[in-house]
């Protein structure tokens, strides 16, 4: 099967919405309203800056099959600018049918492209499936870094 990504439009809220959707699902986190999610994706689609898009989505026979969600952050030590890959994401239906890999494939050739050094990413260390994923890619295990987040009431107390 063919799969073609994209970066995502406005156009494309729903279809964001509904791979959000089953992601959260995934994810065992509360349902999401699909209502309320496509309007916050047409939100977020609509304040993206061309030079900058946030979301990569596959297709595949015409339907959504998934999406990566990424951020770039610049400089990195080396003074080359990182594509975090904060959400890589293949609906049920859609997987091992290469969209995962066509996603990947579409970040690395934007990277190359536009000098961007890297990829970087992580994943639960209980999702064996993406490490197996990411094993298969040739992805380097990096052992040296902690991930920590600030959400919450620590986020509102560390506000100046």
């Amino acid at each position: 099967m063919t799969v073609d990504v994209r970066w995502a439009t406005t156009d494309d809220a729903e279809a964001l919405a509904t791979v959000l959707c089953e992601m959260a699902a995934h994810y065992r986190q509360a349902p999401l309203d699909h209502g309320r999610a496509t309007a916050t994706a047409r939100k977020w689609l609509g304040d993206e800056s061309p030079a900058y898009p946030h979301f990569a989505l596959a297709f595949a026979g015409g339907k959504v099959a998934g999406l990566a969600s990424v951020a770039i952050a610049h400089p990195g030590i080396d003074l080359e600018r990182l594509m975090f890959l904060k959400d890589l994401f293949v609906r049920e239906e859609a997987r091992n049918a290469g969209a995962g890999r066509a996603l990947l494939g579409f970040l690395a050739d934007h990277c190359l492209r536009e000098g961007i050094g890297r990829i970087d990413l992580t994943t639960e260390d209980w999702n064996e499936g993406a490490l197996r994923f990411y094993d298969r890619l040739g992805a380097e295990r990096h052992g040296q870094k902690v991930f920590l987040r600030l959400s919450g009431e620590v986020l509102k107390a560390t506000k100046l």
